[in-house]
């Protein structure tokens, strides 16, 4: 990329993830500005051609996309609400961890200050940042995602998600659900064989295989939620809670944690109560929709 094309980028922020994000600016020929509370963890950036910034007003500027990476919103409002911090003619975009409403109000915040704001989740680990493994979500104004997104594309896949700021939060912990749902579905499955001195390695790969085909399952039960309309083509909920019951019956007697299989029963028994169990397992949304008990 030529010097003279390339989009100038300021990285605020130098955790792990930070340092990867501007290593990848700089890999891929952006001019780019590091700023960070604690200054000698720009050393090795500057060592590859960065600019460390003495203050964050000196490295935001106009014209510059600026990329924030912190603790939290706390740590991104005290950043940039500086005196000495003009947002004016600033894009920036908001890669702290954080939730949607916290994204709503930091746009409202950041806007009111003269920004373009996007915010955004890496759904990476540092070491892949800069390859097509590591997805870049983001959310937000679509004219300013579509001016940015040739220099955003040197960080990894980047997907843009809609108008509404907190969508990649919610994306972002709708992802962390399902990797959470699956890995413990797995522990479950990998703590009962082990009463038979099954180990982890064996019964991976069957797990592996039924989480494959459960995935395929989604876009047809996703159209059944979508329609509001769930009938029973695989299999009707009631049969699902039977053999929940035996699952839960197994466990407790081989000496296994039943907790998470008690759990999901009684989910399923409420929707049985409520009419639906003849009804397919997605119709279990109702459930999942509204607040738990605390």
């Amino acid at each position: 990329m030529d010097d003279e094309t390339a989009t100038p980028v300021t990285v605020i922020g130098l955790g792990l993830m930070g340092q990867a994000l501007a290593g990848a600016f700089l890999k891929a020929g952006h001019p780019t500005t590091v700023w960070n509370r604690t200054a000698g963890k720009a050393d090795r950036l500057v060592g590859e051609g960065a600019r460390s910034a003495p203050t964050v007003g000196d490295a935001v500027g106009p014209g510059r996309l600026t990329i924030i990476c912190v603790t939290d919103y706390r740590a991104v409002h005290e950043a940039l609400g500086a005196a000495d911090v003009k947002l004016d003619g600033t894009t920036l975009i908001n890669l702290t961890s954080g939730d949607s409403g916290q994204a709503r109000e930091t746009a409202r915040w950041a806007e009111a200050r003269g920004a373009r704001y996007l915010d955004g989740a890496v759904m990476a680990v540092p070491s892949i940042i800069g390859t097509p493994d590591a997805v870049i979500l983001q959310s937000g104004a679509r004219a300013d995602f579509d001016a940015h997104e040739p220099a955003l594309g040197a960080l990894g896949t980047v997907t843009y998600l809609g108008a509404d700021h907190g969508l990649a939060s919610l994306y972002d912990v709708a992802g962390l659900a399902m990797m959470w749902s699956v890995l413990n579905a797995w522990l479950q499955g990998t703590a009962l064989l082990g009463t038979a001195g099954v180990d982890a390695a064996a019964y991976a790969p069957f797990a592996r295989q039924i989480a494959a085909g459960v995935a395929e399952w989604l876009p047809g039960y996703a159209e059944q939620i979508d329609r509001g309309s769930f009938p029973a083509e695989v299999s009707a909920l009631e049969t699902d809670v039977r053999a929940m019951a035996h699952l839960i019956e197994e466990s407790e007697a081989a000496g296994v944690n039943a907790e998470l299989p008690r759990l999901l029963k009684a989910m399923a028994d409420r929707a049985v109560a409520a009419g639906h169990g003849k009804e397919q397992y997605p119709v279990l949304i109702e459930e999942f929709g509204k607040p738990g008990a605390r």
